[in-house]
């Protein structure tokens, strides 16, 4: 033939549709010539020719025609053919007989995901869905159907044939009126698409997903559906990573680490772990665990564990864990939070643990220790539970906690204690709690926070001496995101740290506007946002300079009675002497973390909320109640073993006996909440009035009462004067005396405050029966 014959009967679109080709609906494609990401190569179907813009290509600089295409598409140690050989390859495309390339299910839709992914970049819903599902389309593989691909100059007989054998077409009977041609109804039109593909890595499969928001049916499958998605796993794949969706396993491929670390695979939801992906998963010789990174509903957790169990049973070696997210799914998580958070999940994850009956997930979440070693059970009071399950199964759970607190090192101050731990261990709710711990110098409110924190999982806390006015602002999005924070001297904050901290504490997020610079080195505006979810425990002596930080924490006041004292000085005089076991106390530690790190967070819901009322005098009396319900959560939660589970299986329901231990617990720190001076003044008080009732008195005589030092007794006196709790008689070159002006009845106060809590949780009960 010659070639002017030749380039009368083959059409570019052919030559195209031979290679595997498709170009978008602009009639642009990656150049197949070279290294092409973006598409640099224009179709131009009226000349026939194609032409590549980049200057990287080997044929920049001319147009290329069907011979010249074919020259260099079937070029051998990479030099084009000669033109008599590609003369002799066109005849063989125009005409069967001589050997024409039939194109297989693989390679056809290869060639039609091709021309999805180049459509994408010319279709503005299409990124602007991806861009608010957190996707990243120049990092993965995904396409768009715009139901184009059959029009124009891109149709031809064998396309139509093999999309309608394929399924992306479907011939309903339709005639086109203004033509009269056939024409066909698109499959998953409007969608974005990954592709599925098998163990040689061809295409076999299409997976659609509808960016319509009013779209009923929002996910499509080609039909006789087969392959795997992103593909079949590495042969020396370690790490296995699950997800129940393909678009939440796209959100973690396209975070490099993740991508490098683990090999992935996209189940077909709840119910689609198929027969293709479990033999894939077989075939892995090296496997060591596989993480199940499923949604945060009742189906997503019911399906890990059917799919544990099943992988268990294959192979028993196997380690299971999974990843609890803080969102519904991996997605939605995406779009509310930095990728990094992934990163942090991903050493959080929590492993599973089998036994001899199916357990629930959230039973085995929690079932850490299943062996019963005899080193282990020196670590608990008492009845010696040897696993967490059997200690958060006990029945007076809240006494057995505060007994292996104090073997933990803690002495005294039982009720301070308990409510710091029921505060700190509050960091994974989504509205977590704060603590300020108020007491004069030496009183020890330093140490009672800092070992409260040694009893966290020490990965999550975070120690801090001082805080700049700035530093708050800097951390990164996520770093303060399900932390502690230790601040143990709250007095060394300026008024900037302070006020950051007290945004961070009530909305749970900081945004700034900062300056940086730009590639080219210029400064420019930008918005900054740090996310903290995180609870806390400061310390401070002077409470009421922080009047605005404490109304939004629990106030816990040091106990500098001289029982509290002679308690700390024989504790320390029996370590002394080598009477208090170490390692015991190591375990007390450890088995506490072990605990924090089994809760699982549930939702909490009190029936009885509305029935049980705060006192009346009590100052920033809506914020406490806010904060008394969230002793009572968090109270429920640690009982989460001993209290009905809501239907729904996704809240806790909480008992009267939970309201009963908050009013005990809470009791000291809402009476602060009454009291006009703080723990330690009142208690500096208390022994005035116990000491000199009407009697006038010295600061000597008052140094000798109370065991103060005269800097800071001095501080006490001038601030009961200012409050006229005290008068101050005489002159200062002669030395003022002082006698009590105001005797105000705490004890009065603290009694009818009980009675009115105990007469509300009577009447409670007495409805109950």
């Amino acid at each position: 033939m010659e070639i002017t014959e030749i380039k009368s009967q083959l059409s570019i679109s052919t030559i195209l549709h031979y290679y595997g080709l498709k170009p978008d609906k602009s009639a642009k494609m990656c150049c197949p010539f070279h290294e092409d990401k973006t598409p640099s190569m224009q179709v131009y179907y009226k000349t026939q020719t194609v032409y590549c813009f980049s200057s990287n290509c080997k044929t920049h600089g001319k147009s290329i025609d069907v011979i010249d295409f074919i020259m260099h598409k079937e070029s051998v140690g990479g030099q084009p053919i000669n033109k008599h050989q590609a003369i002799k390859k066109a005849e063989e495309i125009l005409n069967p007989s001589s050997g024409k390339k039939e194109i297989g299910r693989e390679q056809f839709l290869t060639n039609m995901f091709t021309y999805f992914r180049n459509a994408i970049n010319n279709s503005k819903p299409a990124k602007e869905y991806l861009k608010k599902r957190g996707l990243d389309f120049t990092r993965l593989e995904i396409g768009y159907n715009s139901a184009q691909f059959h029009h124009g100059e891109r149709k031809t007989e064998e396309l139509l044939k093999q999309a309608l054998e394929v399924g992306l077409l479907q011939d309903k009977g339709l005639i086109n009126s203004r033509t009269g041609e056939k024409g066909y109804s698109p499959f998953a039109k409007w969608c974005i698409c990954f592709a599925l593909r098998n163990q040689k890595n061809e295409v076999t499969g299409l997976y659609f997903r509808s960016i319509l928001n009013g779209d009923k049916a929002k996910h499509y499958y080609l039909k006789n559906r087969s392959g795997i998605y992103p593909g079949y796993p590495k042969s020396d794949t370690k790490k296995l990573i699950l997800t129940e969706a393909i678009i939440d396993c796209a959100s973690l491929l396209q975070i490099k680490e993740i991508r490098d670390n683990y090999s992935l695979i996209s189940c077909f939801g709840t119910n689609g772990l198929t027969e293709e992906i479990l033999n894939s998963i077989k075939s892995l010789g090296n496997l060591e665990e596989i993480i199940f990174y499923f949604d945060n509903d009742k189906a997503g957790k019911t399906a890990v564990e059917k799919y544990s169990n099943e992988f268990k049973t294959y192979n028993p070696k196997f380690k299971i864990s999974f990843v609890e997210l803080p969102n519904n799914d991996v997605n939605e998580t995406l779009q509310l939070h930095n990728e990094e958070i992934f990163l942090d999940l991903l050493k959080k994850r929590k492993d599973l643990f089998f036994s001899n009956e199916v357990e629930s997930l959230d039973t085995q979440s929690i079932k850490k220790e299943q062996s019963a070693e005899s080193e282990q059970s020196t670590a608990e009071p008492k009845a010696e539970p040897k696993t967490v399950t059997d200690f958060l199964e006990q029945k007076e759970l809240l006494k057995s906690l505060n007994q292996l607190i104090e073997k933990a090192g803690i002495i005294g101050e039982e009720q301070s204690r308990l409510l710091l731990f029921l505060i700190t261990i509050s960091y994974l709710n989504k509205s977590p709690l704060h603590g300020i711990v108020q007491g004069s110098s030496g009183s020890g409110k330093t140490h009672i926070i800092s070992r409260i924190a040694d009893l966290m999982p020490q990965e999550d806390v975070l120690r801090f001496t001082r805080i700049t006015e700035s530093s708050l602002y800097n951390w990164g999005e996520f770093d303060l995101f399900q932390k502690i924070i230790i601040i143990e001297d709250l007095d060394g904050l300026k008024e900037d740290a302070l006020y950051a901290l007290r945004e961070f504490i009530s909305n749970q997020v900081l945004r700034s506007s900062v300056t940086i610079k730009d590639k080219k080195g210029n400064n420019k505006s930008s918005h900054k946002v740090v996310k903290g979810q995180f609870s806390s425990l400061s310390a401070t002596t002077k409470g009421e300079l922080y009047e605005d930080n404490m109304n939004r924490s629990f106030i816990v006041a040091i106990n500098e009675s001289e029982e509290q004292t002679e308690k700390i000085i024989s504790y320390q005089n029996r370590r002394n002497a080598g009477e208090i076991d170490k390692n015991t106390q190591e375990k007390a530690i450890g088995f506490i973390q072990k605990l924090v790190r089994g809760l699982k967070h549930y939702e909490v819901v009190n029936p009885y909320a509305t029935q049980i009322q705060l006192p009346n005098n009590v100052k920033n009396k809506r914020r406490l109640n806010e904060m008394f319900q969230a002793i009572i959560k968090q109270i429920t939660l640690i009982h989460q073993f001993q209290r009905q589970v809501a239907p729904a299986g996704n809240y806790l329901i909480t008992e009267i006996e939970d309201i009963e231990n908050a009013v005990e617990i809470l009791f000291e720190s809402i009476i602060l909440k009454i009291d006009e001076l703080d723990g330690s003044l009142r208690q500096f008080f208390e022994k005035l009035k116990k000491a000199f009732k009407e009697e006038s008195f010295t600061r000597f005589d008052a140094m000798e009462v109370t065991g103060f030092k005269k800097t800071q007794l001095q501080f006490y006196l001038n601030d009961l004067v200012r409050l006229e709790y005290l008068k101050q008689i005489g002159f200062a070159n002669k030395g003022f005396r002082y006698k009590i002006s105001y005797n105000d009845n705490i004890q009065k106060v603290r009694k009818d405050l009980k009675e009115a809590f105990t007469k509300q949780i009577k009447e409670l009960k007495q409805h109950k029966k």
